[in-house]
C-alpha cells in the first residue's frame, strides 16, 4: 500500500477546496493579497500536484487596490456539477473583526485550466462562502454572518442560487451556531444517505483551530452536532506534528474511499513560529454504522503519515455531488 506523507501542499497553501471529476482530483488554496488569485493543482493519486491554474487573472475579476495587508481572497471554494467548474471566493477589503462582511463573487468554466469567466457577484455578508449542488438540481450558497451588536455572535447561513438568473434567490436562513468551541466558519455541503452534513472549522486558524462536522434530513436544519466533535484537531496535543489543524473538505475517491483535505502548520522551537505559513495536509476518514465520520486512525489527531489510495475493483460511474 502506498503512503501518502503529509503536508501534500507544503509552504503558503491554505483553506483547501477539493473536487474529484472522474480520475482527477483538484484542489483550490488561498492566496490572500498575490495576484494573480487562487491557485488550483491537480492529481491523481492525492500525493503528487501540479498547479494548473490561477483563475483570477484579470482586475475585472479580483481588483484589490485599497485592501489592507493580508486582505484579498480569502478561502475560495471549488465545485463541479454538469460540466462546468465552479469557484466563490471573497475579495477582503478589511479585516477588523468589527467590520468582515466582505464582497463575495462566482466565476465559472468549462475548462479547469480557463478560460475563466468574469465574476457574478452574490453578496456582503461575511466570507468564506462555499456553493452546493443539490441532487434535485437546485444550489444552494453556505457561508457565515456575524451580528455586531450580539456579542459577535457568528452563524452559518443558508440561502438558494438561481444559475440561470446568476443571482441568490429567496430568503437567507441562519442554520447553524456551531458545537460550541467559538466562530464557525469555513462551511461545506454534502450530502449522503439522506442526511446533508455540514462541515465547519471553528476555534480560529490559530492552535485551537478544530474541524466539526453536523447532520440534518432537511437541508435547512435543524442540524445534530456530530457525537465526537470535533472530528479532527491538535488543540489537545502542542507537541502534534501538525498543528492549527482545520478548515477541512472532503472528496470520495472513484471507489468510495474517502479522504478529508485540511489546513495544517509547523511550527518551530522555541517560539512555535511558522515560517512556512499555513499548508494543506490529507487523513483518510471512514463512515461508520451510525452514519458519521471519522478518522480512519479512531483518532481526531493529523498524522504525517496516512494510506494512499487503495486500488479496488472499480464501481459504476455516479453524478459526483461534492
Amino acid at each position: 500500500m502506498k503512503t501518502i506523507i503529509n503536508p501534500i501542499l507544503p509552504g503558503f497553501h491554505p483553506d483547501p477546496s477539493i473536487i474529484r471529476v472522474e480520475e482527477d482530483y483538484y484542489i483550490a488554496v488561498s492566496t490572500f493579497e498575490w495576484f494573480p488569485g487562487v491557485c488550483i493543482y491537480h492529481s491523481r493519486d492525492l500525493q503528487n500536484w501540479e498547479l494548473i491554474a490561477r483563475p483570477l487573472e484579470r482586475t475585472s475579476q479580483l481588483d484589490m487596490r485599497g485592501n489592507d495587508a493580508s486582505g484579498g481572497v480569502f478561502a475560495p471554494c471549488l465545485s463541479y456539477d454538469q460540466g462546468t467548474y465552479y469557484l466563490v471566493y471573497s475579495n477582503v477589503r478589511t479585516h477588523w473583526y468589527e467590520f468582515m462582511d466582505c464582497q463575495n463573487y462566482l466565476v465559472t468554466a468549462k475548462d479547469i485550466k480557463g478560460p475563466w469567466s468574469d465574476p457574478v457577484y452574490l453578496h456582503s455578508v461575511g466570507f468564506d462562502s462555499s456553493l452546493f449542488h443539490d441532487t434535485d438540481g437546485k444550489k444552494y450558497l453556505v457561508g457565515l454572518i456575524r451580528h455586531y451588536r450580539k456579542d459577535r455572535i457568528q452563524k452559518i447561513f443558508l440561502q438558494e442560487y438561481d444559475d440561470k438568473e446568476k443571482r441568490l434567490i429567496g430568503k437567507l436562513k441562519e442554520i447553524y451556531a456551531g458545537s460550541g468551541i467559538s466562530i464557525p466558519e469555513g462551511p461545506h455541503l454534502y450530502k449522503k444517505g439522506g442526511y446533508y452534513y455540514l462541515l465547519t472549522a471553528e476555534g480560529g486558524t490559530e492552535y485551537g483551530h478544530a474541524v466539526t462536522m453536523a447532520r440534518s434530513r432537511n437541508i435547512e436544519g435543524p442540524y445534530e452536532l456530530h457525537p465526537g466533535n470535533p472530528i479532527l484537531t491538535s488543540r489537545d496535543n502542542l507537541r502534534a506534528d501538525l498543528q492549527k489543524a482545520g478548515h477541512a473538505d472532503l472528496v470520495e475517491t472513484p471507489d468510495g474511499q474517502w479522504y478529508m483535505v485540511h489546513l495544517c502548520a509547523r511550527p518551530l522551537p522555541p517560539f512555535r513560529r511558522c515560517p512556512l505559513g499555513r499548508e494543506t495536509a490529507i487523513q483518510k476518514v471512514v463512515w461508520k454504522d451510525d452514519e458519521w465520520l471519522y478518522l480512519e486512525t479512531g483518532k481526531r489527531e493529523p498524522q504525517v503519515r496516512i494510506p494512499g489510495i487503495t486500488k479496488t475493483r472499480k464501481r459504476e460511474k455516479r453524478k459526483y455531488f461534492l
